[in-house]
């Protein structure tokens, strides 16, 4: 009902942005204000339709984490606690920030349009080494500047409850890697872009570092 009702609501709009174009363009060949209108509903028409296409695809964005969310679920009601766990879905709470989300798997811009993304190459959640993070500032990872050292942070995957304390935060250029590098110990990076509310592309990246807590609970 909601995916409808939305798509309803921008049919609406381009209709009547459409009606109003019709109109602007009969009065503009009349007067010196006909073409001043003209051009005013020529801004106005496309910070709509932009409104229009920003709201769809935050709009697209959650139905397909829900969507992914009951995936995630079906998965691990069906696991069988004595078989080999690999491979699946990984879902990433940090109750601090209400973030709970499914994990994609790679960078990529369709990646980070769904979801968090994991680093190819990076250790996976839970497991020994570097687990990396990214996901955009204005999506999943809008509020990750409020976290500080002690918060909680919760990863689960295969039926594995991992619990990570965050230990601290930093900001960085693009070109420093060395948040990439990998450890010994299971640590898990969380990386956006940097200042969160700068508007264009942001110049710096800010990096929130979380360490494992504990050994796996199992579900």
């Amino acid at each position: 009902m909601a995916s409808a009702d939305f798509a309803l609501s921008g049919a609406r709009l381009v209709n009547q942005i459409a009606e109003q174009w019709r109109r602007l363009r009969e009065s503009a060949g009349r007067s010196h204000r006909g073409i001043r209108q003209y051009f005013a509903v020529l801004l106005i028409s496309l910070g709509a339709l932009l409104s229009l296409y920003v709201g769809g695809t935050y709009f697209w964005m959650y139905q397909q984490q829900r969507e992914l969310m009951r995936e995630f679920q079906t998965q691990n009601a069906g696991l069988n606690p004595s078989a080999p766990r690999v491979g699946g879905l990984t879902r990433l709470s940090i109750p601090k920030i209400n973030l709970d989300a499914v994990i994609m798997e790679g960078t990529s811009h369709k990646s980070l349009t769904l979801g968090p993304g994991h680093l190819r190459d990076s250790a996976f959640p839970g497991d020994p080494g570097n687990s990396v993070l990214a996901a955009h500032r204005d999506t999943f990872f809008r509020h990750i500047s409020e976290l500080k050292a002690g918060d909680d942070i919760f990863v689960e995957r295969n039926g594995q409850h991992y619990h990570y304390v965050v230990t601290g935060k930093r900001i960085v250029q693009p070109a420093d890697l060395s948040v990439l590098d990998t450890t010994s110990e299971a640590r898990l990076t969380l990386i956006t872009c940097y200042p969160v509310y700068f508007i264009g592309p942001a110049p710096e990246r800010l990096v929130v570092f979380a360490k494992l807590a504990n050994a796996p609970a199992t579900t």
